[in-house]
């Protein structure tokens, strides 16, 4: 798979503060998601991705194309949910997400009918010409996602999607997302500071700490590992267990007084461990996959220093 998005040592500064540092990587999932504190960067470097800001060092690609020279060509290839609103308060719903239709190159007759469309999909159908002055949080925030979406962008950036938002309301954004995302008809990246909605939507993660990388995890491929990875306890000889299992092609370590950690070969089966502990008379009295959760791998990119993809 292309890269979506490349970092080729993007670096960006405000007067002598550094912002960004040295980023490097290759981002291919269809939906990334961005993490860190407050603080981190997440924002500045979306920003810098849309052009809002001049890298100061280095460079960064999206779909192949350089931020910097080819910039308008990258504004029809994505779409933005910014954090915080930008409306005109008096203006209908639908006329705002076809006016930003038509500064995302389309034209005005495709724009409007494009809106309408969005609008529906989002489900605004029912309020699209009421002022956005009327609108909920909610609505407000689903408003967003239309304008972001209106133009069939490629790579969507949403910036604290579900900031704000009551359960049902939440549960409709991420739902929105998932459905865009296996679409397969646009990347995304989530800017969230919701370790949840990240977990639930996206695939691959970058995690920003001080304006560098912190840790970069295919959280696909951590979630296929982990399904390899148990944690048993027992009782019996766990000793002939361990080395009956070892025989199999799996990796052991012992783990307490009666626990096992278990990395499972490429042709052995649940069913098999239990094969095993009847011969040797062991009983599995606790069998559970381990998981890394999003939040480990967080809170471990936060005590840990820097790093690269």
């Amino acid at each position: 798979m292309n890269p979506v998005i490349e970092l080729d040592g993007l670096s960006l500064r405000f007067g002598n503060r550094p912002i960004l540092e040295d980023l490097h990587g290759s981002l291919r999932g269809r939906a990334i998601g961005l993490l860190g504190p407050n603080g981190a960067g997440k924002t500045s470097l979306i920003h810098t991705l849309l052009g809002f800001y001049k890298p100061s060092a280095g460079a960064a690609r999206i779909f192949g194309q350089d931020i910097t020279s080819n910039a308008r060509q990258i504004r029809s290839l994505v779409g933005y949910m910014p954090e915080r609103d930008s409306f005109m308060a008096q203006m209908t719903c639908v006329r705002f997400v076809s006016l930003l239709g038509e500064l995302s190159g389309l034209p005005p007759d495709a724009a409007l009918e494009r809106a309408h469309e969005a609008l529906f999909y989002v489900g605004l159908g029912e309020a699209r010409y009421r002022a956005l002055g009327t609108y909920s949080l909610g609505m407000k925030q689903l408003a967003k996602l239309a304008q972001a979406i209106v133009h069939g962008p490629k790579l969507i950036f949403l910036d604290e999607p579900t900031n704000g938002l009551d359960p049902p309301a939440r549960t409709r954004m991420i739902q929105l997302i998932q459905q865009i995302r296996d679409s397969g008809q646009a990347h995304i990246l989530l800017s969230s500071h919701l370790l949840r909605d990240v977990e639930a939507c996206c695939e691959e993660i970058l995690v920003l700490k001080e304006g560098r990388i912190a840790v970069y995890c295919d959280l696909e491929g951590e979630r296929s590992l982990n399904r390899r990875f148990l944690e048993i306890e027992t009782r019996g000889n766990r000793e002939a267990f361990a080395s009956e299992l070892e025989g199999l092609g799996c990796e052991i370590a012992l783990s307490g007084a009666a626990g096992l950690k278990v990395i499972l070969g490429e042709s052995v089966e649940i069913r098999d461990l239990y094969r095993v502990a009847a011969s040797r008379e062991v009983q599995i009295r606790r069998l559970a996959y381990k998981r890394n959760s999003l939040e480990e791998i967080f809170l471990r990119a936060m005590e840990n220093g820097h790093g690269r993809l």
